[in-house]
């Protein structure tokens, strides 16, 4: 066996899992990330060693010592993935291995040692395999997988660390948003600039976006929206999302991967499913402005968030310093909107045909 691209899994699941009738109440509203399934995966990273230990064990609190690296100088990342029921009982992963890329390229960017795309997805099977009862069956459940990495080595020095942890964790969620439309607030804060870290999914970007999310609460909104930090113009992305502008004439726009902004999975199908169905699909800056401006024209018909937790989201509103912008009739999903939600959802869950062999089966 190759350790540099495979290793064998040491299986010690929980011993007293949780039964099957506490099991189904809490499934029966599982609300969104506050429940953990029964395992967890852990595996080990030592330089000089690499990559070792991998175990499938209890899901338990962590030890670590005050002087963890991660708890001092934010070397961490993460993933967000689901695992879907089938109409058929079987259950299935979406790219996972689009995942493992994105957390190899964010590796990268934070100095720490990166996970082979084999050992990544197969921790991932892994965990969904001994906890496969923990996945939802309606409609929109699911059951949300988060694999991270982080620092372990204990020292206080600016460098990299030379040990690290990657788990997997799960948690069985419902749907993020609903069908209806959110509001969103316009921030003046920034979330990344050039030459940052807006690309890698590490926690530091969305720490520096809790602000800005507490702001738009405040604001009775959903959801916040990021500019640029040059120009204060350029529309880039939302939170923890992305975001698509859909106008009169059909077209679909989405802001450009130019480093400061996450390239998401969802973001990328949504992209290739668009342009199966024959519609015009640019890259391309979209100004804050001009949203205004094409909403209260009516050449903006609608908007939608998209990524791993909310899937796809329809916007309603914008409200900022510069006053309201209403999108469509502000509420509901619009057709594009729904018909590329549909699509998505539907190879997702087995319910419609795979042309692009997204989705893997793991029971």
């Amino acid at each position: 066996m190759d350790s540099a691209t495979s290793l064998p899994f040491t299986l010690s699941p929980n011993a007293s899992p949780v039964t099957a009738q506490q099991r189904a109440q809490i499934l029966a509203n599982p609300g969104f990330g506050r429940v953990f399934t029964d395992n967890m995966v852990v595996i080990r990273y030592q330089e000089g060693r690499g990559w070792h230990d991998a175990r499938v064990q209890p899901f338990a609190p962590l030890a670590l010592n005050p002087a963890c690296a991660v708890l001092h100088y934010a070397q961490e990342i993460f993933e967000g993935m689901k695992a879907y029921r089938t109409a058929e009982s079987g259950i299935t992963l979406f790219r996972p291995y689009a995942n493992a890329a994105r957390f190899a390229k964010s590796a990268a960017r934070l100095a720490m040692p990166e996970v082979p795309e084999e050992v990544f997805v197969e921790a991932v099977r892994q965990l969904v395999r001994v906890d496969h009862a923990w996945v939802p069956d309606k409609p929109d459940e699911s059951l949300y997988i988060r694999p991270f990495m982080i620092a372990n080595e204990t020292f206080l020095g600016v460098k990299p660390a030379s040990e690290y942890l990657f788990m997997v964790i799960a948690s069985p969620v419902g749907a993020y948003f609903g069908e209806e439309a959110v509001s969103v607030w316009v921030s003046d804060f920034c979330r990344a600039a050039p030459g940052g870290t807006g690309e890698a999914k590490c926690g530091g970007n969305y720490a520096a976006s809790l602000l800005a999310q507490q702001e738009a609460k405040g604001h009775g909104c959903a959801q916040v929206l990021f500019l640029d930090a040059v120009e204060r113009r350029w529309i880039e992305e939302m939170g923890g999302m992305n975001v698509f502008f859909v106008f009169d004439d059909g077209s679909l726009a989405t802001p450009p991967l130019t480093g400061t902004i996450l390239r998401g999975i969802t973001r990328d199908s949504l992209l290739t499913l668009a342009r199966a169905q024959g519609l015009t699909v640019r890259e391309e800056p979209y100004a804050i402005d001009q949203l205004y401006a094409d909403a209260a024209s009516g050449r903006l018909k609608e908007v939608f968030a998209c990524g791993t937790a909310a899937v796809v989201s329809p916007i309603g509103r914008f409200r900022g310093p510069k006053g309201d912008a209403v999108v469509g009739k502000g509420q509901g999903i619009g057709p594009v909107t729904a018909k590329l939600r549909s699509a998505l959802i539907a190879i997702q869950r087995g319910t419609a045909p795979d042309p692009h062999n997204w989705v893997e089966k793991v029971i």
